[in-house]
């Protein structure tokens, strides 16, 4: 047994041996994070810099650009110098903050799809009372309440977490997360899973109501609504109804890994599995945005190829 006063580290037992196999891994790695960063970073510049763009709509759009930035930072750095290392360990004070950076970017992605699906559903459905219902001033605190009370959940959880008395430092991922450090726990964590508990089936249930009423009221007005409404009502929800569709498949997944046993899984296929909400989503994210909304692309496309 571990005693909690002597956890200074973890060690992430997910890794396995990979040879001279590591730098492939380390380059695509590499050049997948580039890829984040490039993308994002365009589209964040591409929204700030054109008051066309200063609209409720895009403007969430580039607090989950900026949220994609800070989630994908959370991981990418510490996977590189893993994929390089024999010794897969992690300190303790890195690890909770891993724990910070991930937790708040699917927390803060999950509040502004549910926000944006709010933004669409008043678009379409209240397109006169659009205006006044979703102003600059409105939307700004909308962004700032969908940073505040994912950061506010993930501290309080870390808080709780990092109280407890550890007797063992065996992470089974590549990355640290926060239930994977309360099963270590020997001391009582009741007052973890009940805080756990009323988060989802008050926070969590609420914001999932919410997109559901809301694509429900647009699908109804898909159905019921003219031609050109429909295309338009499409137009601009299929991006974001996918995005909630990918990102909420990849937090299926490791939700459930966290919590079942899925040893018959390939060891790989489990890596990648769990990656794959923090590692696709933000590259997902701006190609479906730049390549279906208009306004982006149209400006994309001057900044990068020249007047078209």
């Amino acid at each position: 047994m571990v005693n909690s006063t002597h956890v200074s580290y973890f060690i992430l037992s997910a890794f396995f041996h990979t040879g001279v196999f590591k730098y492939l891994f380390f380059t695509i790695v590499m050049c997948l994070y580039v890829c984040i960063i490039g993308a994002n970073v365009l589209l964040i510049v591409v929204i700030c810099v054109n008051r066309s763009l200063h609209e409720p709509m895009y403007l969430f759009l580039c607090s989950l650009f900026v949220n994609e930035l800070c989630g994908s930072t959370g991981l990418f750095p510490s996977l590189l110098v893993q994929v390089l290392s024999d010794i897969h360990t992690v300190s303790a004070p890195f690890c909770f903050l891993q724990v910070f950076s991930v937790y708040t970017y699917g927390n803060v992605q999950f509040y502004n799809l549910a926000i944006m699906s709010y933004d669409r559903y008043l678009a379409i459905c209240h397109p006169l009372h659009y205006n006044t219902r979703m102003t600059s001033n409105k939307a700004a605190m909308f962004i700032a309440l969908t940073w505040f009370f994912p950061i506010l959940n993930v501290v309080i959880m870390i808080s709780l977490s990092a109280s407890l008395q550890l007797c063992g430092n065996i992470i089974n991922k590549v990355y640290c997360d926060n239930f994977s450090v309360v099963k270590l726990a020997c001391s009582d964590t009741t007052v973890n899973n009940i805080y756990g508990l009323v988060y989802v089936f008050t926070v969590i249930v609420a914001l999932v109501v919410l997109m559901f009423y809301s694509y429900m009221r647009i699908l109804r007005v898909c159905f019921s609504g003219s031609k050109q409404t429909r295309q338009k009502a499409l137009s601009t929800c299929t991006p974001h109804l996918v995005s909630l569709l990918n990102f909420s498949f990849g937090a299926f997944f490791e939700v459930a890994q966290s919590r079942f046993d899925m040893s018959s899984v390939p060891s790989m296929l489990r890596v990648f599995l769990s990656l794959y909400f923090i590692t696709f989503q933000p590259l997902f994210n701006p190609l479906i945005y730049g390549l279906n909304l208009t306004k982006i692309r149209i400006i994309c496309k001057s900044l990068l190829f020249g007047k078209v």
